[in-house]
């Protein structure tokens, strides 16, 4: 399944990049996540709980960030297990300046799942995948907002 889209924040890139690093801030924008644990640099402990249509589990597993440009962006290799499948992800993920203190931060990568969330069908799954980014850019917003 193919991952991929952009947004404009209204943050410049250093306030962008600041609070994707942060993994308090992470916990709270990011939908579903109950738990977000520094285990190593770079690398992660997550627990989500995610609700939306046919898609209803409990996944854990780890993030880890590589190939790190400070200020500019990173890869982010995700691996998530639960009860209803697996899904292992990687996204490049590139912030670039805009005029008026805004960054458009841009999502590319492809994510594999597997046992139930395969076979739900990938309409389904996009769908959900969909749901969720729109949701984390909402709550990215609005986590700017609050914080100015």
């Amino acid at each position: 399944m193919d991952l991929n889209g952009s947004h404009i924040l209204n943050a410049p890139p250093d306030r962008v990049w600041t609070m994707l690093m942060d993994t308090d801030v992470l916990a709270r924008i990011v939908p579903g996540i109950s738990t977000l644990e520094k285990t190593a640099e770079n690398e992660y402990n997550a627990v989500a709980q995610v609700k939306m249509g046919p898609v209803n589990g409990s996944f854990s597993g780890s993030l880890t960030m590589q190939d790190i440009r400070a200020g500019e962006g990173y890869t982010l290799n995700v691996q998530q297990n639960s009860k209803i499948g697996n899904a292992d992800a990687t996204v490049t993920i590139d912030l670039k300046p805009l005029e008026d203190n805004q960054t458009e931060l841009t999502f590319d990568g492809k994510a594999k799942l597997s046992g139930l969330l395969a076979r739900t069908g990938n309409r389904v799954m996009s769908g959900v995948a969909n749901s969720l980014t729109k949701q984390f850019f909402e709550n990215f917003e609005e986590e700017i907002s609050s914080t100015n």
